[in-house]
């Protein structure tokens, strides 16, 4: 055994020596460089720049070595979600992996979009069809003010950007596409975040993990929801059933059983989060960007024939787990339910009361079906806790009073972008946990890693 580790220190210890030698023997004597490559042992054809690179690629991979063993880390997390609204940084301190890991949150922010940004997003989110030029252009786009607004969240905290380990980068989705969805042999579930983790990492000079949602499909789940494995690892109770249901742009809650055991953990998409009411009210309200404290859907009257046509679509009937996202569910959903119903001339008021009804009913509606009748405790996340209407329409239907994150110890508003810091950690320090065979959670680490230089 110690012989063994031996000899894999006597490789790389040999390769990184070579490395040195060959650099600074080359630096002197350029052009005796064919021969000194191969005293050195690498083919004749290596070039002074080439193993320069190699040397400087090295101290990367050292360095991300260097993070990964460490006793903490220093981790910027970053999520902009499918409402559009701005690009929540948490920066957070990690020590340990697994159920093992220990979290602090040092700072937390929120940089709302422009308007003008918004649209420029809004133009090829969650569209059949859309220009792939733009697309392209929003790809660097995003990236390089990612990038910037990390910067500027640094400077603010008075945190130095050399004191930043890593940063986890979710990206923007502009289209998810599960096979329930497209249904095209032989296409498999699909998704696509932009914003390209290779600007944010060269602009910062920081290691930059993003495109989280891609092995996830590749190992077999469809790309959402994610939030299961943060939330797993970090608010899992040895003798309460929890529930953390986010409520975003569209909802989806995890299930956490009592005792930790990660083969009955349960997550899934339920259906519209705000999105459909955010749209709406954009539409209806110019100059508003959503209800405020639901204060035009408490003066509507929910329309009992535009809630079932709003309920009344396969996607409900799919089995658990399932996911969704605005692509489905916008305002052309609406308008279709509209017209199912005969409700084509409703007021906006009582559209919007109607809306925040269906959302309550699909939420309560997932939760019952495949919780059942034991006893459990739900934690709020997302902008949907700050809707007070939908809230008391949730606690009226699961019949006790719901209490959002901050009694866990995350902040609520900033738990997605905790829990894609959280990821990285994993993909760096962890991946030891294994969620079994549960359907649509592969235990795999996530994130494509960008290097600065």
């Amino acid at each position: 055994m110690y012989l063994c580790w031996l000899h894999v220190f006597a490789f790389y210890y040999l390769k990184y020596a070579r490395i040195v030698i060959y650099k600074s023997i080359y630096l002197k004597y350029q052009r005796l460089k064919g021969f000194i490559a191969v005293l050195c042992g690498f083919n004749s054809r290596i070039t002074g720049k080439s193993i320069y690179q190699i040397f400087k690629m090295n101290n990367q991979i050292s360095k991300l070595a260097g993070i990964s063993s460490a006793s903490t880390r220093v981790i910027a997390g970053l999520m902009s979600g499918t409402s559009l609204d701005g690009l929540d940084i948490a920066l957070c301190e990690f020590s340990g992996s697994g159920l093992n890991t220990r979290l602090k949150v040092l700072h937390f922010i929120t940089f709302p979009y422009k308007e003008a940004f918004k649209e420029q997003l809004k133009s090829i989110s969650f569209k059949g069809q859309v220009s792939l030029q733009q697309v392209t252009l929003l790809n660097a786009l995003i990236g390089t003010y990612s990038a910037e607004l990390i910067l500027e969240a640094l400077k603010k905290w008075d945190y130095p950007v050399d004191a930043v380990d890593l940063i986890a980068s979710h990206g923007q989705t502009i289209f998810h596409a599960p096979f329930s969805l497209h249904q095209q042999i032989p296409f498999p579930d699909a998704t696509l975040q932009i914003g390209d983790g290779d600007h944010i990492a060269v602009k910062t000079g920081i290691i930059t993990l993003s495109d989280f949602r891609q092995k996830h499909i590749a190992a077999g789940g469809e790309g959402a929801p994610l939030a299961v494995y943060g939330d797993y690892l970090l608010f899992s109770s040895p003798d309460e059933n929890r529930i953390l249901l986010n409520i975003g742009g569209i909802s989806n809650f995890t299930y956490l059983p009592a005792g930790r055991d990660a083969n009955h953990v349960f997550s899934t998409d339920v259906g519209p989060g705000n999105t459909m009411m955010d749209q709406f009210i954009q539409l209806h309200y110019p100059g508003k960007y959503y209800d405020q404290d639901a204060a035009v859907a408490k003066t509507g009257k929910v329309n009992e024939a535009l809630v079932a046509a709003l309920m009344d679509n396969d996607f409900f009937a799919d089995p658990f787990p399932r996911t969704t996202g605005p692509e489905l569910f916008n305002i052309a959903y609406l308008r279709a339910a509209q017209k199912q119903s005969g409700q084509e001339a409703l007021a906006p008021e009582d559209i919007l009361a109607s809306l925040c009804e269906f959302t309550a009913r699909s939420i309560i509606a997932a939760i019952r079906t495949s919780i059942g009748d034991q006893p459990f405790a739900v934690y709020l996340s997302g902008g949907g806790m700050h809707n007070p209407l939908l809230v008391d329409k949730l606690t009226a239907g699961l019949g006790f009073e719901l209490r959002n994150t901050t009694a866990l110890g995350i902040n609520p508003d900033a738990k997605e972008a905790v829990l894609f810091a959280l990821l990285a950690n994993e993909c760096v320090a962890g991946g030891d946990t294994d969620f079994g065979a549960r359907q649509g959670i592969p235990s795999v680490t996530m994130g494509k890693i960008s290097l600065p230089y």
